[in-house]
Formats: C-alpha cells, structure tokens, sequence
C-alpha cells in the first residue's frame, strides 16, 4: 500500500501564448475543483474516527515501526518515533525507485499487478473491515451473503473504474474513498508519536523527490511527459475527464486528429484525409493532390480556407436574422459550425486539468484525521483550514512558475503549526478566559 506515496501535481496546458496571465486564471478557476474532493476525503477520515472507535484503539501496528512507543518516558517516545518514522521512509524511498526503475524499463505490467494488488486488498479486504465496524458501530445486523455480495458488486466496480474505464465522477468518488480508507489505515496501525514525524518526514522528503534534478518523482513526470503517457490513474487524481484519452495519443496523433477535425466541413474531405494516411493510397493521394492544384485548390487556397468559411457564415448568419423567412439551410451549417467551435474550445479546458497525487490525499487525512481523535473540535477545525490555505498557495505557486511542485510541505507545515499551536496554546488560552468568564 505505500504505492499510494506521492505523486506531485501536475499542469498541462495548450497554448503557451500569454503563460502568466491564463496560468494565474486557470488556477483560479481550478482550485475549487481540488477542495471539494479534499474536503470530502477529510471529512470522511474525520466522521469515521468520531463514530468508530475501531479506528482510534491501538492493539496492533505495522511490520515497518518496530518501535511501538509504550513507555511514559517522553524521551523515549521521540526516539522511537523518529527511528520508526525513518525505517518507514527507508521503506518509500526503495519501494519509490523500484517504480521508478520499473517505469524507465517499461515493465508496465508488472506495475499494473502492483497496482491492482494493492486496490484489490483495499477494495475488499479493508473495505470489508471498513463495512463491519459501520454496521457494528450502528448496531444494524446484517447477514454474510449480503455483505459478501455488497462488498463484491462495490469491490469489482471499483476496481473497473479505477483501472479501466467509467465515468470521471464515479472515478473520482472511489480514489477518494480509497485515499480516505488509507488514511485511516495509518491512523489505526501508527503509533501516536509516530505518526506526527512520519507527516514532518514525508513533507521533506516530497520536497527533495520533485524538485531535486534527480528526484525520483520528478524522473517519473518528465519521463511520462517525454513518453506522452498518462501517469497511472491509481496513483493520481484528475480533475479533468480527457486525461487518459489525451496521456494515451503521440504528439503526431493528435496533430493528425486537429487537422482532420477542423476541415470536416464535408464528409468527403474527412473521408479523403483518412485515406491519405494509409500506405497503399500514396500514389492516389498525390494524383488527388495534382488534380486539385490543376483545378485552382493550391496550398494558398487551402490555408486561407478556413478565414473564407467564418467570413461566409457570418455573412450567412447576419443575412438570416434579416430575412428570417430565408431557408434553414445556412444557418444549419453555421449551427453545426458553432457548435463544433464550443465543443472544441471546451475539450481545451479540459485539457488543461489539476493532477494531485493520491498520496496528497492521504496524509493531508491522516493530519486532520489524527487531530480529531483528540476529540477538539477547535485543533480540527484549524488543521482542516490550515491544509486548505496551504494547498491554494501551493496552485499559485503552481499557476506562476507552471512546472511540477509537492503539495505536501506547505499544508502539511501549516497543518502541523496549527495543530501544535491551537493544542498547546490557543485552547489553554480559551479554557482560561471562560473560567474567568472573559469574553472578547
């Protein structure tokens, strides 16, 4: 399950004509498109850990902390939290460069095993130890074969639509779960002082694998870039639905596919374009292109062909809303014409998505999710706010500087100042002033 580790965010965008300014109003206009599924998976972590207390009570914990912080000496705990929050980053580094190794040598394959195993353990073992703590935790009974058959139908789901194909918000909703599922999976299996250095740990090392020359994330995102391949959708929350489509095409591809679909004026023209691409039609296609030359159809003609047909159409469209009785004819073509312009332009914005790791997701959780187990409401708040704050300055710095960045070191540092700091001094604070009954 550490493959779910950190996968930084990512900006691809279509034009780089005025870089800065649609930079800052792109992450403008995308940043509400991350907070809602952080929030959700935050609130998620939060309900769950305030309704089942499986996930608060610490009776078994993981193979990689050895270290299990039983004693009351505070010195020891900070030893055994650091040693056990180092073997544990030991552990990501090598699993890390063995993706990375895997990826460099194409063995797709087995990292599409690696993946699947894992979704498969959460999917539906965890979420099968998810589903009766719930039901315990509400006292609702309910028999074997139909939790067998909730948890078969919710696990074969998720894992078509994670590793195939299904529609984005249905994705979406399972990559949330999943990431709120791991999450809780560190809370109950972390000790207590461990899992505050495993957070403190992990934000430097995001810092060093993106922005280092040879950091082993940003290896694997320049290599995907130079690949044209879509990062692995069981690593990575997209906020766009083309994603995969367009990771999946080579630069000549999609060259190919504007080219056809902006002369689809007719059905023929696309029809001949198509045919031109095959190797046995070489000799048809250059006699084809002879003969329109012959016929006055020269280059010149052909590249100045698509300012003549908007100038015609808006010629067209003026003369309809004179004549209003005049045929439908033209304005079905200008129809068409708009149309096919909107449904282009809107394929562009989704082009340009928000790509934020599911390891974001996870530990930004795990913060929030471990504050609340304290039962304070006012360090949960700070901390969700906190990540929050920290993740919009993280898109501006993204929409400024537009390459790859971590999204954990500045949520994660503002979440765990605002956590100590509203623990140890805000609400001793507010605790004295209601005793003295002192209101501001």
């Amino acid at each position: 399950m550490i493959i779910f580790n950190k996968i930084s965010i990512e900006i691809f965008t279509v034009n780089e004509v005025d870089e800065e300014e649609q930079g800052l109003k792109y992450g403008a206009q995308h940043v509400i498109k991350l907070f809602v599924p952080v929030s959700l998976c935050m609130l998620v972590v939060v309900a769950t850990i305030n309704t089942i207390s499986f996930y608060s009570t610490k009776d078994v914990y993981l193979l990689y902390t050895p270290f299990h912080e039983l004693s009351d000496d505070k010195g020891e705990k900070l030893w055994n939290a650091l040693a056990n929050s180092l073997i544990l980053m030991i552990f990501i580094v090598i699993m890390t460069i063995l993706l990375i190794v895997l990826y460099k040598k194409r063995c797709y394959k087995v990292i599409h095993g690696w993946l699947i195993l894992s979704s498969f353990m959460l999917l539906f073992i965890f979420s099968y130890l998810f589903l009766e703590e719930l039901l315990r935790a509400y006292n609702i009974p309910m028999d074997y074969p139909t939790a067998l058959l909730i948890m078969w139908n919710f696990g074969v789901m998720g894992m078509i639509a994670i590793h195939w194909q299904s529609p984005l918000k249905l994705q979406q909703g399972y990559l949330i779960f999943v990431a709120a599922l791991m999450a809780l999976v560190f809370i109950k299996y972390l000790p207590e002082w461990t899992t505050w250095a495993v957070l403190a740990v992990i934000s430097v090392w995001d810092l060093v694998a993106v922005l280092c020359p040879k950091g082993p994330l940003r290896i694997l995102v320049e290599t995907a870039q130079e690949r044209n391949e879509p990062i692995f959708p069981a690593l990575i929350y997209s906020s766009t639905i083309l994603y995969t489509y367009l990771g999946a095409h080579t630069p000549t591809e999609r060259n190919t596919a504007t080219n056809s679909s902006s002369n689809t004026t007719s059905p023929h023209t696309s029809s001949s374009s198509a045919s031109s691409l095959r190797p046995g039609n070489h000799n048809q296609s250059v006699a084809n292109v002879s003969a329109e030359e012959a016929a006055g159809f020269t280059e010149e003609w052909s590249t100045n062909l698509e300012q003549r047909i908007a100038r015609r159409q808006t010629e067209v469209q003026a003369s309809c809303l004179q004549n209003p009785n005049r045929s439908s004819e033209y304005r079905t073509i200008t129809t068409t014409a708009i149309a096919a312009n909107v449904s282009s332009t809107a394929e562009e914005q989704e082009e340009r998505g928000i790509k934020l790791g599911l390891g974001d997701f996870i530990f930004y959780s795990v913060l929030v999710g471990k504050a609340s187990s304290y039962g304070d409401w006012t360090t949960t708040i700070a901390c969700f706010v906190a990540i929050l704050i920290g993740l919009c300055l993280t898109l501006l710095l993204l929409a400024i500087w537009r390459k790859a960045l971590p999204a954990l070191p500045i949520s994660i540092t503002f979440g765990l100042i605002f956590c100590f700091a509203t623990s140890f001094l805000m609400n001793p604070f507010l605790e004295e002033l209601s005793a003295r009954q002192v209101f501001i």
